[in-house]
């Protein structure tokens, strides 16, 4: 388990199978795949679900290499916290 950005956007969000440990692990999944940066803007995800889509679509370089590290995080979460 471990604490920081994700952990606190996901512990703050009104997901129903939101826990202190489910959290956690998501937290630890990204402190191995993202930068502390990438963590910040992956954060905005659980306000605004939509800007997740928009950065995903985009052609710019910055937002590819994002979204390819994100989408890393979500499968080593799947793999970690599954």
């Amino acid at each position: 388990m471990a604490f920081g950005p994700i952990s606190k956007a996901c512990m703050a969000s009104d997901r129903k199978a939101r826990s202190r440990q489910l959290c956690g692990c998501i937290q630890a999944a990204a402190d191995q795949t993202l930068t502390g940066s990438q963590q910040r803007r992956a954060v905005t995800f659980y306000r605004d679900p939509h800007s997740a889509q928009e950065i995903r679509q985009s052609d710019r370089g910055g937002n590819e290499r994002f979204w390819k590290a994100y989408s890393d995080y979500g499968e080593r979460a799947r793999q970690l916290c599954g």
